[in-house]
């Protein structure tokens, strides 16, 4: 019995040996495993920001201390791009809106340009009525050259006073009944030149 006793006793000692043995390489197994993922972690991190340093322009140098760019600078950076490229975004967007509105504008010009051909086309017996391409031109000219003249007085020392005065002169010469005028009198001096066989003065 005693040797029975002192068997069951060592068989005892044995397992609980075993089984610290066991628990143990479960805890170390268990925090290796832990180390690894944590390990994993920061080299995904560490990638995330390397990319970022070589995506991003504004990171792609150190600071002026010579050192690598700390973590945080880089994500400011980072966003500090972002939000650029979003604003170059819109901007492009917005060009982008008024060059249609352009275009459309031109289609509708162009439209009416041929429906006016058309309508000249249909009536061959008014040619010598139509006014030529050189007396539209001459006389456009001499409007646009008095409409110069008085925007030559505005100041361009800075933007603030050209806006002002552009302001003032659209107002003060570019009224409808200011530019009828305008026209009116160009339009009559046209006609006393051609009949005297001279061409439009200012």
């Amino acid at each position: 019995m005693q040797a029975s006793n002192s068997l069951s006793t060592q068989n005892s000692e044995d397992e609980e040996e075993l089984e610290a043995k066991c628990s143990i390489s479960y805890k170390e197994r268990r925090r290796e495993a832990h180390t690894q993922a944590e390990q994993k972690r920061r080299d995904a991190i560490k990638k995330g920001y390397d990319m970022l340093q070589e995506l991003v322009p504004t990171c792609q140098q150190s600071d002026v201390s010579g050192y690598k760019l700390s973590k945080a600078t880089v994500l400011q950076k980072s966003i500090d791009y972002i939000q650029y490229l979003q604003q170059q975004k819109k901007k492009q967007e917005d060009e982008r809106n008024a060059l249609r509105k352009e275009v459309i504008a031109l289609k509708i010009m162009q439209t009416n340009y041929e429906q006016i051909v058309k309508a000249q086309q249909a009536q061959p017996g008014q040619t010598e009525l139509r006014v030529s391409d050189e007396t539209k031109f001459s006389v456009f000219q001499v409007i646009m050259d008095q409409l110069f003249v008085t925007f030559s007085s505005i100041s361009v020392n800075n933007f603030s006073e050209l806006s002002a005065g552009v302001f003032t002169w659209l107002e003060e010469c570019c009224k409808p009944q200011t530019l009828k005028e305008t026209v009116i009198r160009v339009l009559q001096r046209h006609h006393c030149n051609q009949s005297m066989g001279n061409h439009p003065q200012t």
